[in-house]
């Protein structure tokens, strides 16, 4: 029922480019394994080996982390709605800081140079497995709207107050693990439009 492929295909792609919601994975050496759901029209397929997801600011960072302790990285998609499939890769991650040159050719490129509020980094996940499978036991759910939580929250906080909630919050894993931050900040002459606002 499972079936391996080295690339993401032009099937897996547009399967991709439908979910709703997708889930990350990591984990270090002897520390907790992380796994966390995304949404938000966050995720850009960038060509058959590659993914990035804009990353938004959370209450914790523990996927920075783990890339930087171990470098392993998994993202799966299901089907909710329509024929039953699963789809995970498997592959190396790396964090793209806020600030720098990859993250802001990839915003250009990928996102039309459109930064959503709250932006706190960028994870590219360089693809070296596609597995399949069937996905029989995923209920079928329908999708409403994505919730306006988490813009309204980062709205309302402003980038000063994010970017000390960031160094409160974000700068270890649970395992003790530095997560690389603080980013550069943008130069001013580079601050990319703000999605997500009002």
């Amino acid at each position: 029922m499972a079936e391996r492929f080295e690339r993401i295909d032009a099937r897996m792609r547009a399967f991709i480019v439908r979910q709703h919601v997708f889930f990350v994975a990591t984990a270090a050496p002897g520390g907790h394994v992380n796994l966390s759901p995304k949404g938000l029209d966050s995720l850009r397929v960038i060509d058959q080996r590659s993914l990035v997801y804009l990353d938004l600011t959370g209450s914790g960072n523990e996927t920075a982390a783990h890339l930087k302790a171990d470098g392993r990285l998994t993202l799966m998609f299901c089907a909710f709605e329509g024929p039953p499939l699963i789809l995970r890769l498997y592959g190396c991650g790396s964090v793209l800081a806020r600030g720098g040159e990859d993250y802001a050719e990839l915003l250009e490129r990928a996102f039309g140079g459109e930064e959503r509020v709250g932006a706190r980094q960028m994870i590219r996940l360089d693809v070296e497995l596609v597995q399949t499978s069937c996905g029989y036991a995923v209920p079928n759910l329908a999708f409403r709207a994505d919730r306006p939580g988490l813009d309204a929250w980062a709205a309302q906080k402003g980038e000063a107050a994010l970017a000390d909630y960031r160094r409160e919050n974000n700068t270890m894993s649970l395992d003790g693990l530095p997560t690389g931050y603080p980013e550069p900040a943008p130069p001013e002459e580079r601050r990319p439009h703000r999605m997500g606002q009002s």
